[in-house]
């Protein structure tokens, strides 16, 4: 069994951070050999936030109809409720990821705007 969603996720978030950690990539490759396709693939190769969130929605998606038509009695179903229950995690972790960075732009923008009030040019 494997978090196909959250290697996907972790892949995804490398590029939009720009991370260089080739082991932690070769390993999450190494975990979708086989299961790159629609939600999961778009969410390797992501490259802002926006597309993560958009991906996993997507994926989650594709996760609770797998859990629809898996029989309550499956040994595999209680592994699929935690692999929702950690894809809902991941996109909250987004959205705070998303907030936090649009409130330092926000705060860079207002020390710019103070800092030419402070110090005024004339041009």
């Amino acid at each position: 069994m494997s978090c196909y969603e959250l290697e996907a996720f972790r892949l995804g978030l490398m590029n939009v951070l720009g991370t260089a950690d080739r082991s932690a990539r070769e390993h999450a490759e190494k975990e979708l050999d086989g299961h790159l396709e629609g939600p999961i693939e778009a969410l390797t190769q992501a490259k802002t936030l926006s597309e993560i969130e958009r991906h996993l929605d997507a994926a989650l998606v594709d996760l609770e109809e797998e859990i629809a038509a898996t029989d309550t009695d499956d040994p595999e179903y209680d592994y699929l409720r935690g692999r929702l229950v950690a894809v809902r995690d991941a996109e909250q972790s987004v959205r705070r990821l998303t907030k936090q960075g649009e409130s330092i732009l926000e705060g860079v923008g207002e020390t710019h705007d103070l800092l030419h009030e402070t110090f005024p040019v004339d041009e």
